[in-house]
């Protein structure tokens, strides 16, 4: 295995693990097997053999042996591997092997080969520690099942080498494990010091030097962080010895540095003192008095290098060691040991810790692990405040993993949980003496005493909040203060709850806020505060404790301060700034009404029933309290809790209570809460007009309330969740505002989006204040574009809803004019709006990539990108209609923000093509969301033709054809962009087993949508899509550049490539949809690009080069109805309702793709003319594909692929039934699918129109009760199911149609190019046949839409099989042939008699039966020829000829044609059968009568016929003419022609009456030469019929002779030309009259026609006299 594999299979392994864990893992076995084999890697894990003399000298010797390979290296490679060696103290030899397992990665990473081996080490490592970390925390997880664990502790005792040796062995790991902590803590410092001696030295490092350093140091603290996890993991699982213990004390006590690498000690030393200090650990006694002896003592105070990490050791240890005495009823442990002196001592120790700085280290710890990512600024200013002396992280510190920050808070709440539980006179002693420190102040500050204590210890408040860190969000953990009221837990809760002081109340609201997550926690907390919880308990709370009843008599008084004395009354906030005995003693202080509204707020959030009492208190209502709050004289801080409180109230919001709070705040607004005495307008301005001036400039100035408010705004514009998905109302009340003002809530938007978003954001230079605002005001601006239901307007148009009538609002216009919709589109046309907007959309490419996907920074920037992608998709119907329609109701009564000159959001863009770049990148971050909104919205502007133009050509520059490709090359961005794609498209094997829920999948997804929305948009132009696939794009067109990704083979299109080569098409029990549609999107790009003129000739060269079709034949597998899509096979009920069918859509147009991709390779070896590789396709066609390595894999051949066309798609029931939605005219949704007769339902638009009645049937109260209402319900249901079925099946019908036609395509083209000799190509198309008959006649008889396709093989197959060389021989292969042929005869003719065929299939079916006919008549068997009679026609029926002569008279003019043709063929098969059952049929039909007829108007409609039309014309009258001929062949055929009125028709035509030197007047340049194929085509049939009848039929003779006597200038005419006397000579005409005299002279023989009229002329003379 080489070390690139290794770290592949352990990037799997990793992920394997991770699965596991989260019971998500589906093949367990496999697991075990790849760990087993990993054994000896896990053991050495930690071994890195150091750089020697010997190697090096090994490496310099010029061969270097691996295992047992030999490699030259020559100078340059010595080098880097001895640069490799220094970098990382590695063995000269170890680095070799690294460099060569780096090269493959180096080129798709774009790195250097030394940096790329670095990272592969580094993430080796990580790896290997990772996966280790997660086997031990399996073999511990007792949510996974027992067998699981168990193996999990097998692995791990396989490791550690304690299942078969010592168990000595886990300590000694143990020991490993910290010597490495310590190894990686010095290869830190030594590339900090590297940094710094380069800065002292006044040199920069490079930028790939500094990535370098930067990553591993990254990656070493990952890798500390690991360490120190499974330290913990062995700790608890037993394996380490009290001697390891006193080891890391040792490395404790040296820690110098207060940085994320000293928190990875502290699970670590927590899990010690656990398991060898407590009680319930593996320690003895004896041995935790030791360690206690150890920990305790004073005289190693000094060796601490960190003071407050030594006290933060001793009181960890002191709650877990005092549990050894805890139980009074056992007696002493220890003999001479008096327990009630040393409990005091380890109270008296416990304080003297904390003096020290015990609980701030923890604290700070604690914080250090959850960073403020989100704006908090009440319990950062609380952190703060009890931080005040603690020491701070050092800058640039790593942000802990999430498993790591779950694994450390779990300790601290184990610390917590011991404290309370084991030292509970500690904890009342704090509060004891707090409470006599306040005292002591209060009376220092009241004598205005100086000196003495003038601040309190806060060691309880401190307490407080770390167990608000180690409960936070763990809800399981935070049940245990609930589940037993009995419980220390609960106590405590009850105890701390009494005698709160003014900081206190936040410390404690903080932590009742944690350990209150969740629908039945917050409900317990609650209870707790209604003094509900203690009931029927044997503990009591006394008064004086914290619940509702005092926190909401606090805000109440509050707010009758702030009403009665609005200037004196403002409140000055708890932190920062001086003391004075009032702000001890007024209990509204910031601080304290700041927690209160927090917990009120979260408690309303996540409880139900409290947020029910709490708005069922009527007396004040909370919001009258809120909102008073929210005046000038309040801090900002606390009007924003206020909001706050609002907004949890909101939660699950009713109809009810929206309105409520809609009215009051637009009351608030207007001054209806403003204090009696506040100021007042001018007599100029309304009251509340210029309330609400002030009110909103007050919001707008400051960020809490800013930031509050809109948040509280966006909840008040969402959509009510339990209300229908039409979006018909909306989400405030119409006559909002109507007393002073225009009604709506224009005046809030305009505040959101002008004051706070154009305004406030750019000056905000806090970036996290600016991340979390501008997060909230998008996040309103897209609740309220999103929930404008645009259908509406189409319905309102389209369908004759009353769409007034049905929806709730009064009427459409109203919804229009009202809706935030319009405002804010009307906004996001402004130059200072969209300013910000590009401003927020752009950052800073290495700030985002550290972010968590779930950070303001990276939510903002999503946000941003969202907003942007719904103006473009709305902005059609806002700037179309909307506002037309706005701008005429409220032409000057608002204020004009629209920017004129912006005729689209593009025009916009255009200003800003950094954007383009920006996308770019950020599709490649990794994050999922930020990626799908980013490729979206690029794949819109990259479609745009606004920004395709032609960029202006600049002196000195390539001028680019598209302006977006010359944006992202510009500063040598298209390759970052382009191999970040590249490298998210690369197949992960275990994001198989996730299918559409991995994240890798969603952006695999996004990518290929991308590439195939722009490429479809302009797919013959250089566009953005091309660039990223690794073109080189100049101009119009397109090339690959030598030294370019796409020449190398990692571009994006070799990444797309390797998708559709590689990536299944679902798992082993089913095809899957989600594999299905990834790989046919990629398919299609390929498609598009092999098609396009602009790259097929490089596309069809790479997917040569890479033998995809070959690939793509090997991995081609048959299909039936047993076939599983999605689960379910075609005969399950569900299957044509369900994605099943979505499944075999994107097979089936998997298939069309490959089919065609096969067309055209094999037409392009056939035109150059490559007889190997041609050999090779065919022998592949035919089952048989050879490797390069000569060996020959058997695979499906051409005609096993035509096994789709046997699948039984289930039918949709033509229609269905209404009763409650009748006269709904649903055929306003459908939409014809592009070049086909399929037609889809949009099930959106349809869902709408149901949706409008069920408003119309509630409003109009039709509804008589419950049930009736559900079988509304179901009636709907129905509906949409019955559509979203014809939907699919149209979908189904349409790619089998499609693939059916690629695959009779490629039959055509297999049998027009193979290099097959005679008989094999005969049997070849024997073989087809022998499929495709069966399916002709019926799919001719169901009139499937493949029958077109099958039927045009047929005929060109029957066209391509040489009767003559066939048959010549007589054996008995021509006898199965004949047969074979027969059978496609009869069938064809059946098919042209069925009711359901069209004209263009008979067409094709008459071609067919004409071959047949023609072919087989020179087939010189007998009895051959009499099998195949006219009886085959007979047993047809009579229709087949009506259907025929029909045909022939009046269908288009190519199946006229085809339909003579058959007719002619008929005709001389019953002549040779001496049948005259066609004859006779055309008579009856009068066809016969109507062809001989249409020779009158021959010279009129070439007359009147233009040029391009002419040939066609032509053809018909030769079919029409031939078809005569052969009837007139016959006595009986010559009778029916003569009585038809033949020469009469002749003579009617004029045709022989012309000047034969100019002949009919034709639009044509070979008009002469088309006159005389006429006259010779009419001349044939009239000396057929003479002699036909013979010469004893007098009236033929006697027509005959008139014939050639009115012709006589005529017929004298061609002999004259034939004998070259006079006149206009033919030869140059292309004129041959030979066989024109000849008909002439025969006519003239037969009818004896000279001496006649000699005879006449006779006896004309003597009756005239003459002699």
């Amino acid at each position: 295995m080489t070390e690139q594999d290794s770290l592949e299979g352990l990037q799997g392994l990793h992920h394997d693990l991770i699965a596991l864990s989260k019971s998500q893992l589906r093949n367990v076995d496999r697991l075990w097997t790849e760990l087993d084999a990993r054994i000896d890697e896990f053991r050495r894990l930690l071994d890195k053999p150091t750089k020697n003399e010997a190697s090096r000298k090994i490496l310099f010797s010029g061969t270097v042996k691996l295992d047992e390979d030999e490699y030259a290296v020559n100078a340059e490679f010595q080098e880097n591997a001895t640069q490799l060696a220094d970098a990382l103290d590695l063995d000269e030899i170890e680095s070799v092997r690294l460099l060569l397992g780096a090269q493959e990665n180096s080129e798709l990473l774009d790195r250097p080969i030394l940096t790329s081996a670095i990272i592969h080490f580094q993430q080796r490592r990580q790896f290997l520690l990772e996966c280790l970390r997660l086997i031990l925390t399996s073999s511990a997880d007792s949510d996974l099942e027992e067998s699981v664990r168990n193996v999990s502790r097998e692995t791990a005792g396989l490791i550690l080498e304690t299942k078969d040796g010592s168990v000595r062995n886990g300590s000694l790991y143990v020991q490993k494990c910290i010597d490495a902590l310590y190894d990686i803590e010095k290869w830190l410092q030594g590339l900090g010091d590297r940094i710094q001696g380069i800065v002292t030295l006044g040199q920069v490092l490079s930028p790939e030097s500094q990535d370098i350093i930067t990553f591993q140091q990254q990656s070493l603290a990952q890798q500390h962080e690991s360490l120190g996890a499974i330290i913990s993991l062995l700790v608890k699982a037993s394996y380490s010895a009290i001697d390891d213990f006193y080891k890391l004390l040792e490395r404790l006590s040296k820690l110098d540095h207060w940085n994320d690498l000293a928190l990875h000690y502290v699970p670590v030393v927590l899990a010690f003192i656990s398991q060898h200090g407590s009680p319930e650990g593996n320690g003895t006694l004896r041995e935790a008095r030791m360690l206690d002896n150890k920990i305790m003592d004073l005289k190693d105070t000094s060796s601490w290098k960190l003071r407050q990490l030594q006290a933060a050791t001793q009181i960890w240890w002191l709650a877990e060691y005092s549990g050894w005495y805890q139980d009074p009823q056992v007696s002493s442990p220890v003999q001479g040991v008096n327990l009630e002196a040393e409990a005091i001592g380890r109270s008296e120790t416990f304080l003297n810790a904390l003096k020290e700085g015990a609980f701030q280290c923890t604290l700070n710890m604690c914080a250090q692990m959850s960073p403020f990512e989100w704006y908090d600024p009440a319990r950062s200013s609380l952190i703060t405040f009890l931080l005040r002396d603690a020491p701070q992280l050092l800058p640039d510190t790593v942000q802990a993993s999430d498993w790591f920050r779950i694994m450390f808070m779990e300790q601290v709440q184990s610390f917590v949980d011991a404290f309370i539980t084991n030292m509970p006179d500690t904890l009342r002693r704090f509060k004891s003496d707090e409470e006599d420190q306040r005292k002591r102040i209060h009376s220092n500050l009241q004598s205005t005493v100086r000196g003495g204590t003038s601040e309190q210890d806060l060691h309880l408040e401190r307490f407080l909040v770390i167990i608000s860190f180690a409960y936070d969000e763990r809800i399981e953990a935070a049940q245990s203060f609930w589940s037993d009221v009995d419980s220390n837990l609960y106590g405590f809760l009850q105890w701390a709850s009494k005698r709160q002081s003014t900081p206190f109340v936040g410390a404690f609201c903080e932590m009742l806020r944690s350990i209150s997550r969740g629908e039945e926690c917050a409900t317990s907390a609650h209870q707790f505060l209604l003094d509900e919880g203690s009931t029927g308990t044997t503990r009591t709370r006394r008064h004086g404790s914290l619940s509702w009843a005092q926190i909401l008599g606090e805000l109440g008084l509050c707010t009758t301060k702030v009403r009665e004395q609005p200037q004196s009354g403002r409140l000055v906030s708890f932190y920062g700034g001086k003391s004075t005995p009032d702000d001890i003693d007024e209990p509204e202080s910031v601080l304290m009404l700041e927690s209160y509204l927090r917990l009120a707020s979260h408690l309303c959030t996540e409880s139900s029933e409290a947020r029910s009492w709490i708005l069922s208190q009527a007396n004040p209502h909370i919001l009258d309290t809120l909102l008073s709050l929210c005046s000038g004289t309040v801090p900002s801080r606390l009007q924003a809790c206020a909001f706050i409180m609002v907004r949890a109230l909101l939660t699950l919001k009713s109809p009810e209570i929206a309105v409520n709070v809609w009215v009051a705040l637009d009351s608030w607004t207007s001054g209806a809460y403003a204090p009696p005495n506040s100021a007042r307008p001018s007599k100029l301005a309304s009251p509340a007009v210029w309330s609400e001036e002030i009110t909103f400039n007050s919001i707008a100035g400051s960020f809490d309330q800013a930031n509050e408010f809109t948040a509280l705004l966006q909840v008040l514009m969402t959509p009510i969740a339990n209300s229908s998905n039409l979006n018909d109302q909306l989400p405030f009340p119409e006559n909002l505002g109507s007393s002073y003002r225009m009604s709506g809530v224009e005046p809030f938007i305009d505040l959101v989006l002008d004051k706070i978003f154009a305004t406030m954001v750019p000056q905000l230079e806090d970036s996290l204040k600016n991340w979390v605002l501008t997060y909230n005001v998008l996040s309103f601006v897209v609740v309220c574009l999103s929930t404008f239901n645009e259908q509406l307007l189409s319905l309102a148009n389209k369908t004759s809803l009353s769409v007034d009538e049905a929806m709730n609002t009064s009427s459409l216009s109203t919804y229009v004019r009202m809706h935030p919709f319009c405002r804010t589109m009307e906004w996001m046309f402004n130059d200072r709006v969209l300013s910000t907007l590009f401003a927020v959309g752009h950052k800073d490419i290495d700030e985002i990539s550290n972010a968590s996907p779930d950070s303001p920074v990276i939510l903002s920037l999503v946000r941003s990108i969202e907003v942007m992608n719904l103006v473009i998709d709305l902005q059609s119907t806002y700037l179309n209609i909307a506002r037309p329609l706005v701008k005429h109701q409220l032409a000057g009564r608002r204020q004009a923000v629209f920017n004129p000159s912006l005729a689209s959001f593009e025009d916009s863009v255009a200003l800003q093509l950094r954007l383009i770049v920006d996308l770019g990148v950020y599709a490649g971050i990794g994050n999922a969301e930020l990626a799908s909104s980013s490729l979206k919205l690029l794949g819109k502007l990259a479609s745009s033709r606004r920004l395709n133009m032609h960029s202006a050509s600049e002196a000195g520059r390539v001028c680019h054809g598209n302006r977006l490709i010359g944006i992202v090359e510009q500063d040598d961005d298209l390759d970052r962009i382009s191999r970040s794609l590249s490298l998210a498209m690369q197949i992960d094997p275990i994001e198989l087993e996730m299918g559409s829920e991995s994240p890798g999948w969603t952006i695999k997804s996004i990518i290929l949508e991308f590439l195939v929305q722009t490429l479809l948009a302009s797919p013959n132009k250089p566009t953005l899509a091309h660039a990223f696939l690794g073109f080189s794009c100049v101009g119009a067109s397109v090339s690959v550049d030598p030294e370019g990704l796409f020449a190398n083979g990692i571009s994006l299109f070799h990444a797309v490539l390797q998708i559709v080569a590689e990536y299944p098409d679902g798992d082993e029990t089913s095809m899957q949809l989600w594999a299905l549609s990834l790989r046919q999107m990629g398919v299609e790009v390929l498609s598009i690009l092999w098609r396009s003129p602009l790259t097929s000739v490089f596309v069809l060269a790479e997917l040569r080069a890479s033998d995809l079709l070959f690939r793509l034949f090997l991995r081609q597998t048959s299909i039936d109805s047993n076939t599983t899509w999605d689960g379910r096979s075609l005969r399950n009920p569900d299957f044509i309702t369900s994605e099943s069918a979505e499944a075999l859509q994107q097979y089936l147009w998997q298939r069309n793709s490959f089919y065609d991709y096969a067309s055209v390779e094999i037409r392009l070896v056939a035109k150059e003319g490559a007889p190997s590789l041609k050999a090779r396709i065919f022998s592949t066609l035919l089952g048989s594909t050879s490797t390069p390595e000569g060996e020959h894999i058997s695979n499906l051949t051409i005609f096993n692929l035509f096994d789709f066309v046997d699948l039984d798609v289930p039918i949709v029931a033509d229609d269905i039934s209404y009763d409650y939605f009748a006269g709904i005219d649903f055929t306003v949704s459908a939409n014809a699918a592009a070049g086909s007769a399929a037609t889809t339902y949009d099930l959106k638009l349809i869902e709408e129109m149901l949706a409008l009645r069920l408003n119309e049937i509630r409003r109009t109260r039709r509804l008589q009760d419950t049930k009736e209402y559900e079988r509304v319900i179901a009636e709907a249901d129905r509906i949409v199911r019955y559509f979203r079925s014809a939907n699919n099946f149209s979908g189904v019908v349409l790619a089998r149609k499609r693939a059916l036609s690629a695959w009779t395509d490629l039959m055509t083209l297999v049998v027009a190019v193979c290099d097959l000799d005679a008989d094999g190509r005969a049997a070849l198309i024997l073989q087809a046949l022998q499929i495709l008959t069966p399916k002709l006649e019926t799919y001719a008889i169901d009139d499937d839409p493949g029958v077109i396709a099958i039927a045009g093989l047929v005929r060109a197959l029957m066209f391509q099989f040489d009767f003559d060389s066939f048959f010549k021989d007589g054996s008995r292969a021509g006898d199965v042939a004949i047969d074979r042929l027969f059978q496609v005869f009869r069938g064809a003719l059946r098919a042209i008699s069925s009711p359901a065929v069209k004209m263009q299939l008979r067409e094709t079916l008459y071609d067919t039966c004409y071959r047949y006919l023609a072919q087989m008549s020179v087939v010189s068997d007998v009895p051959v020829r009499q099998r195949h009679s006219i009886h085959t026609v007979k047993a047809s029926g009579e229709r087949i000829m009506d259907v025929i002569c029909d045909d022939a008279f009046g269908a288009t003019p190519s199946c006229r044609v085809s339909a003579l043709l058959l007719l002619d063929a008929l005709g001389m098969l019953a002549d040779h059968d001496q049948s005259t059952y066609i004859t006779d049929s055309m008579v009856r039909t009068n066809f016969l009568q109507i062809v001989i007829e249409s020779i009158e108007s021959i010279p009129l409609e070439l007359r009147d016929t233009n040029a391009e039309d002419i040939p066609c014309l032509l053809t018909i009258y030769e079919a029409k003419l031939s078809l005569i001929l052969t009837v007139s062949q016959s006595k009986v055929g010559a009778i029916h022609v003569m009585n038809a009125g033949l020469f009469h028709a002749i003579r009617a035509s004029g045709l022989f009456s012309v000047d034969p030197d100019i002949g009919v007047e034709i639009d044509n340049s070979e008009a002469l030469a088309k006159y005389y194929r006429l006259l010779l085509f009419i001349t044939r049939i009239v000396t057929s019929v003479v002699m036909a009848r013979g010469p004893q039929n007098d009236q033929t003779i006697e027509s005959g002779r008139s014939f050639l006597a009115e012709n006589r200038a005529l017929v004298v005419a061609t002999f004259k030309r034939q004998a070259k006397i006079g006149g206009v000579s033919f030869d140059d005409a292309g004129i041959n009259i030979e066989e024109l005299v000849e008909l002439f002279i025969m006519l003239m023989s037969m009818t004896d026609f000279l001496n006649h009229e000699e005879q006449r002329d006779t006896h004309l003379t003597r009756k005239l006299g003459f002699s």
